[in-house]
């Protein structure tokens, strides 16, 4: 016998703080996996949030749509046992998506600041940040909320790019990495660069796994590698679609070939539930270059790995 009981739908408004949504991944509200929309942070243990920003882009623009692509991807997740987990992570965490943050877009030299005051906020309130962008630079106004709270912090960075060039005072998300070494907002000794294709002037001290890696490693020694660099040093996770090959993420700006399957980088993340991580994002997710929601569909895969790892942590 069918249940004609009627579900209730649009759960990133009415629905509850914790567990599932019951409503069709092709309908309803988009947040981050049916999570409720709320700036209420009382109870909540993570949030999520967009900063759909992508004005120091080096090549192809469009990340700026990477939050809402994210969101929209998502949707098919929700409601079931999330693998490779085998439970589902939001009956055991509150999270709440956040919205976007706010700045003004006509004022690119001041959005470091506005959205390092708006992520404080958040950190203050005592809950887990994972950030949704958005060009990588993003990623150096997060950093410096996050180091505010923790002190230096361990960078565990996925990437095709090293984002060790000089930016000469300017903002480009070529340069946040050594902006963020020189104003030791991350220790280098700590810090690994996974996935790196490219050759910058300097690698700041910070040790690479360069793409090529992968064949001799494998995703066991990545994962040994990772945890002997960042040991029990508070940690910071930046993922840069880019560091998949283009073959799984073309949706990004400055695609290079040679890359991580998703598989494998999926892979990775699944063993680092021993590192400390304070603190994530995914970023460089272009929708005007993407095909299918192929590259949207990893990057919130990469959420939600990072999500049931706090919660695989938080269930012990």
């Amino acid at each position: 016998m069918s249940d004609d009981t009627p579900h209730p739908t649009d759960n990133a408004v009415f629905g509850p703080l914790m567990g599932g949504s019951p409503e069709a991944t092709f309908g309803g509200a988009l947040s981050f996996m049916r999570r409720r929309y709320s700036r209420d942070l009382d109870g909540v243990d993570a949030v999520v949030w967009g900063v759909p920003f992508d004005q120091a882009v080096s090549n192809r623009p469009g990340c700026r749509f990477g939050p809402s692509a994210i969101r929209r991807a998502s949707a098919i997740f929700d409601g079931d046992p999330q693998y490779p987990f085998g439970f589902d992570p939001f009956e055991t965490l509150a999270v709440v998506d956040y919205g976007d943050a706010g700045f003004d877009f006509t004022q690119p030299m001041r959005f470091e600041d506005a959205i390092a005051a708006q992520a404080q906020a958040i950190i203050a309130g005592g809950a887990q940040l994972f950030t949704l962008g958005g060009d990588h630079f993003v990623t150096y106004p997060l950093l410096r909320a996050h180091a505010a709270r923790h002190g230096p912090l361990a960078l565990v960075q996925f990437d095709a790019h090293q984002d060790t060039w000089p930016d000469h005072g300017g903002i480009s998300h070529g340069g946040f990495v050594g902006r963020a070494v020189r104003e030791g907002l991350i220790d280098p000794r700590r810090s690994i660069q996974v996935g790196i294709r490219t050759v910058a002037p300097e690698d700041c001290g910070i040790e690479i796994v360069p793409g090529h890696a992968m064949d001799t490693l494998g995703i066991g020694g990545v994962i040994a590698r990772i945890r002997e660099r960042v040991g029990e040093t508070p940690a910071y996770m930046t993922f840069d679609i880019d560091c998949l090959d283009p073959a799984f993420a073309p949706g990004t700006g400055t695609p290079v070939a040679g890359g991580l399957s998703s598989r494998e980088s999926l892979g990775i993340l699944r063993g680092l539930g021993t590192v400390d991580f304070v603190g994530g994002d995914v970023m460089e997710v272009s929708p005007p270059y993407d095909h299918a929601d192929v590259t949207a569909i990893a990057g919130a895969t990469v959420a939600l790995h990072y999500l049931g790892l706090l919660a695989e942590r938080r269930r012990g």
